[in-house]
């Protein structure tokens, strides 16, 4: 009789794996998320697609969503369009510049993540705590 070890698995928030940034112009978004390794990289590019992201940003972005892979700096350019009411001086959204999108998308939360590798990533536990300085005398 031969035991299988399961492999564990979690649901990870994006943002405990990767960083992101986004920009605009006119209506347009985007948001580049940087993995902090290449095994997660490679391991989410199946995962985190156009459709995806898409569906998941549908109450902000109501057009097309493009993604553009950028394996040498294991990151990910998905292009918003249709995501800022109208951009800049013509949209009445408190946030009309997208700065706000790259946030709004690292709350997406992966799932079914090897535990091994979710723990790969240096922001899986979050920033370190800073410890206090106390004076004793």
């Amino acid at each position: 009789m031969t035991i299988e070890a399961q492999e564990t698995t979690l649901d990870v928030p994006l943002f405990r794996l990767a960083q992101a940034r986004s920009g605009d112009k006119n209506d347009t978004s985007d948001i580049t998320v940087f993995m902090t390794s290449r095994e997660l990289f490679e391991w989410i590019e199946p995962r985190l697609t156009e459709q995806v992201v898409k569906e998941f940003m549908a109450p902000l972005v109501h057009g097309d969503v493009q993604r553009y892979l950028l394996p040498r700096l294991y990151a990910f350019k998905f292009v918003c369009h249709q995501a800022l009411g109208g951009g800049g001086s013509s949209s009445l959204r408190g946030d009309n510049l997208g700065k706000s999108m790259a946030s709004a998308l690292l709350r997406w939360v992966a799932t079914d993540v090897p535990s091994d590798l979710a723990r790969t990533s240096p922001l899986f536990d979050g920033p370190p705590v800073p410890t206090p300085k106390v004076a004793v005398r």
